[in-house]
This record gives C-alpha cells, structure tokens and sequence, in this order.
C-alpha cells in the first residue's frame, strides 16, 4: 500500500464522494482506481479486500476499510475532524446521520425511471425545506457559533456543505428562507481546503449521468429499477 490513501469504486459520487470531501477537506491527498468493469470488481472480491462484497473501499494505514460510516469516522477521527470530547461527538453523529438521511434520497435519484425521477425531485426539496434545513438552522441559530459542533471545524460541517450543494443542484434557490444556512454555506465554502475541492480540476465528481449510472448498473449487475420513496 502507497503513503496515500487509495479509494476503490466508480468515477462518480455514490457512497464514496462523502469519503472524497472529508479526506480534501483535511487537506490529505489520495488516489484513486475506478471500477469499470465487472472483472476488476471480481478481482477485489477474490481477492479478499471486499469483507462483506461491496465498495466503497479503502486502503489507509495499512488497512483496506469497507463500510463507509467505519471509513468516515475514522478519517474524522484522525485528522481531528470529530469533536473535542465524547459529547461533541455524539452530536456530530447525530447531525450526520440526519444529513445522510437526506443525501440518500438524491443518492438514488439517478437510478430511478424516468417516470419516478419527476416525483423524487420534489420529494428531495420537500424534505429538505420541511425537514432537514429547519432543524440546521435552528441548531446553528441556537448554538451562535461559525460551526455545527463547539466552535471548530468538524465532519458535520463537511457533510452538511456537501447536502446543501446537492439540493441546490436540484433547486438552485433552495436556502432562500434559511439566512443562517445561507452564511454558514459562504463560510465552510470559504474553509481554504475546501475551496480547494470546490475548484475546477479537482477530485470532486460531478452530478451522475447516465454513462456513470450504466457502469455501475454492469459492474454491479442491477437488472432492477430503484423504486421513488
């Protein structure tokens, strides 16, 4: 294994552009060997590195991790992204798992019928302006901080900035009625690590198309439509 960490999966989002943003926004540079064909991922899987058969995976100090809340809480831990004390901790899972919540719903939208594409789009914005974004502008409004979590830069700043972008996506004018979503947005974005990702060139992927969508339909052999929550 090289100094780097090195991610297995596809030229895409999916569940690795979580585990790309974390690692840019620590500043740590990685590789990467995308799975184009269905022989590459049988090799992984002979090979042993797949513990329970699927991707993402990563090799990091010596290890090949599988699981992507194993992967992302380590990386937070070791780069200092993942609280002060046990307290700080918790509430920094808590906010990314809600936040998971919502990424999910666009995670899959790009495999979904054209028919139920329509009916996902507003169900994405829906949740997130009746669900999601109230509760993160209350907790930033209540907490009076620059950050989610105490008043240092953590995974849960990532992970939200990384949401927010998504249903912009989706609809640009999503933060309208979120002032406090909209300043914390200008800040983390400003977070020189992360502006860095959020240039032209960099690893970050854009939204799935269908070449992407076809490539992990073949490599992971899905027969079957994703169903629209």
């Amino acid at each position: 294994m090289s100094g780097k960490p090195k991610l297995y999966y596809f030229n895409g989002r999916g569940k690795m552009e979580s585990i790309r943003w974390l690692l840019a926004a620590a500043g740590v540079e990685f590789e990467e060997e995308f799975l184009e064909t269905r022989e590459q991922y049988e090799k992984l899987l002979q090979g042993g590195s797949l513990l329970f058969q699927q991707v993402p995976m990563v090799e990091i100090d010596g290890m090949r991790m599988v699981q992507t809340r194993a992967i992302l809480s380590y990386i937070a831990a070791k780069y200092n992204l993942y609280g002060k004390d046990l307290k700080e901790r918790a509430l920094i899972d808590m906010y990314v798992g809600g936040t998971d919540d919502l990424m999910g719903f666009i995670m899959m939208f790009p495999f979904l019928s054209a028919e139920d594409k329509e009916k996902q789009h507003a169900f994405i914005v829906q949740k997130a302006t009746s669900r999601y974004f109230p509760a993160y502008e209350k907790v930033l409004k209540d907490h009076g901080q620059d950050f989610l979590v105490g008043n240092s830069f953590s995974w849960a700043d990532v992970h939200l900035l990384e949401a927010i972008l998504m249903v912009e996506e989706k609809k640009s004018d999503v933060l309208a009625g979120f002032p406090q979503l909209q300043a914390f947005k200008a800040r983390i974005s400003n977070i020189p690590t992360i502006k860095k990702f959020l240039e032209p060139g960099s690893q970050r992927k854009p939204v799935p198309d269908d070449k992407y969508v076809e490539t992990v339909r073949r490599v992971l052999r899905m027969y079957y439509d994703v169903k629209a929550n």
